[in-house]
């Protein structure tokens, strides 16, 4: 089964070794970045399961960063920030932010927040972890899509909970919604195009034709169906 990763964003190496030490040993993979450019260049190579980031860096501001995240890498993001004003805890939510943890914290705290945004694929759902549709195989446990001639093709947790949600009623109208309340998520813009773009990526990965997709149909003004036949193992 492969571990989580999780990417830590601080510009105090003390923090970053705490954090990364707790987590290890927790069981997940850690990267560690002290500057935003080299934290957004691993992003491009790998979709984290969960980011951490703290509001004060030296290189970029640490809200534009957290917003970009939200909307567009489909990950979990977590702040982890000295900033304890209540304003700051609202607008870093607000901008799309998962979670705000304020320093200084007890790292089995964010071993346990983190544990509750990644839910055990055991505990989700009964349906199992693996399901096949149309040529491809989704393992929910090791987070990979498998095709016919057995490529393997990546999907992070966020790409997860919206293809298993897909997968758990096919050929059912799902509304925005209906996603909010499933994946507990704030109505909001930030949500809606968190979710146009998680299934944006999920199209690609499924080699999906943009203009005329097979399989995730977007009915406009009312949300999306899976018309896939899905057989659960």
């Amino acid at each position: 089964m492969t571990r989580p990763l999780v990417t830590i964003l601080d510009d105090e190496p003390e923090i970053r070794t705490l954090l990364a030490d707790a987590l290890e040993e927790a069981g997940f993979d850690t990267l560690s970045f002290a500057r935003a450019r080299a934290f957004e260049a691993a992003l491009a190579k790998r979709t984290p399961d969960v980011c951490l980031v703290d509001l004060s860096l030296p290189d970029t501001d640490g809200l534009t960063l957290v917003h970009r995240l939200a909307l567009e890498l489909g990950a979990v993001v977590i702040i982890i920030s000295g900033r304890a004003q209540v304003q700051d805890r609202v607008t870093g939510l607000e901008l799309g932010a998962d979670d705000y943890i304020i320093k200084p914290f007890d790292p089995t705290e964010v071993v346990a927040r983190i544990r509750a945004r990644l839910r055990s694929p055991k505990s989700a759902t009964a349906t199992g972890n693996t399901a096949s549709f149309n040529g491809w195989t989704a393992y929910f446990d090791s987070y990979v899509l498998c095709d016919t001639e057995g490529e393997e093709i990546p999907f992070s947790h966020a790409e997860s909970e919206v293809l298993r949600l897909f997968l758990e009623s096919p050929k059912r109208l799902i509304s925005r919604t209906q996603m909010q309340e499933s994946l507990g998520g704030a109505a909001s813009e930030s949500f809606d195009r968190a979710m146009d773009v998680r299934i944006s990526r999920l199209r690609t990965k499924l080699r999906e034709d943009p203009k005329n997709p097979r399989l995730i149909k977007t009915i406009y003004g009312a949300g999306y169906i899976f018309l896939g036949d899905v057989t659960w193992g």
